[in-house]
């Protein structure tokens, strides 16, 4: 079908090229600088810039702007080619494939969890989990390493502003109890969820580090509760899950 210029928003065409002038080598950019990489005069680039920020779709430091995770919500394809989700997917393959178990890797979205990548071993949820699954935060164990890698004071405001209805009858509500759960995965480097997603699931995590020791999403396993108990989740899985942190360290720019 022959596109006519009648037909086109050229506001929209604009907004996605300053969009796409976001790239792995240009993560921040200013006013002037993404004039420069769209072609677009400032004034205009400005107004795109500051649309993405009201709309939650960019951050602004006072200079420099920065994409957010909800521009995932623009297309599940846009999963499929992020560099970080092609990085660990081999890992989680292999990682699964020695430990028998389903092995995940989430970034945080505001008060959710947005799945990048999984190698599930079996189903041991009833919602099947995929690319771009969400979830809530607070609840699961890829979200409360997300939320330790955090400051305290926004992490506590995720906490405060998520909904914290139960999902199963062991599930916490208290916001203290769950910062508490924060807390001590900022202290251990893991966290244990016990069956508070979902009445006999497990799960284990750990942060996803950069090169510079920034947090740049969480790997986890997950598995059915009667099976191992926390004590022995961190026996098992633990030293296998440091294994791939560390190679994943290495090659996550």
């Amino acid at each position: 079908m022959a596109n006519r210029s009648s037909d086109i928003i050229a506001a929209l065409t604009k907004g996605l090229r300053v969009i796409e002038a976001f790239d792995a080598h240009h993560p921040r950019l200013s006013v002037s600088e993404a004039a420069a990489r769209t072609g677009l005069d400032r004034a205009t680039a400005r107004r795109c810039l500051l649309t993405l920020l009201a709309e939650g779709y960019a951050l602004h430091d006072g200079k420099y702007f920065t994409l957010t995770p909800r521009v995932l919500r623009l297309g599940m394809a846009a999963l499929a080619t992020l560099p970080l989700a092609q990085i660990v997917q081999p890992w989680l393959d292999q990682l699964s494939e020695r430990v028998g178990q389903s092995a995940s890797v989430a970034i945080r979205d505001e008060t959710e969890i947005v799945y990048l990548a999984r190698a599930a071993q079996r189903r041991v949820m009833s919602i099947g989990l995929m690319p771009g699954s969400r979830l809530p935060a607070h609840c699961t164990s890829l979200g409360r390493v997300l939320l330790a890698a955090l400051p305290e004071p926004q992490a506590r405001a995720i906490v405060e502003r998520s909904d914290l209805a139960p999902r199963t009858a062991l599930s916490l509500t208290d916001p203290e109890e769950i910062m508490a759960r924060v807390a001590a995965a900022r202290e251990e480097g893991h966290a244990i969820i016990d069956q508070e997603v979902e009445i006999g699931l497990c799960s284990i995590a750990v942060p996803l580090l950069d090169s510079r020791g920034r947090t740049v999403a969480a790997l986890n396993l997950g598995m059915a509760a009667t099976q191992d108990r926390a004590a022995a989740m961190v026996r098992r899985y633990l030293p296998e899950m440091r294994r791939v942190q560390a190679g994943l360290a290495r090659v996550i720019g």
